[in-house]
């Protein structure tokens, strides 16, 4: 059976709402969120939460109080930074056979500044990966 891979990819919208999250040193209800960009509304903003929920993007980070009324405030699962790896790696996964892998790495080298530093990174973190698949064996 195939591997079902998850895939990150995010409407503007969605980004949208991610990058206040990102931006949050709290997790936020929605209405600070809609107060926080005025481009956005309540419906837009309770939809993409949805969304954002079912994708286990972000979560339920408490309940909390918003006057009277009991809601919920979300926080990322995701940092800025994973979730471009993983949208990243979803690309890469889809043009394989167009995309090798040795090819994408040299390719991303030759755009390093310190090429020969991260050569060196690279090295260490192969062995480390060939040490961990012989341990699976």
């Amino acid at each position: 059976m195939p591997k079902t891979r998850k895939t990150f990819s995010l409407t503007d919208k969605e980004m949208q709402v991610m990058k206040i999250l990102w931006k949050s040193p709290k997790p936020l209800i929605a209405s600070e969120i809609t107060q926080m960009d005025e481009s956005l509304n309540n419906n837009t903003v309770q939809a993409v939460i949805r969304k954002l929920l079912s994708k286990n993007i972000i979560k339920v980070a408490d309940i909390v109080y918003s006057g009277t009324v009991l809601t919920r405030s979300y926080t990322p699962v995701l940092s800025e930074k994973d979730l471009m790896v993983q949208q990243f790696v979803d690309q890469v996964h889809e043009n394989e056979e167009t995309l090798p892998i040795p090819n994408l790495v040299a390719t991303l080298l030759k755009h390093e500044k310190n090429e020969e530093k991260i050569i060196e990174e690279l090295e260490a973190l192969l062995e480390e990966r060939k040490k961990s698949l012989k341990s699976k064996e």
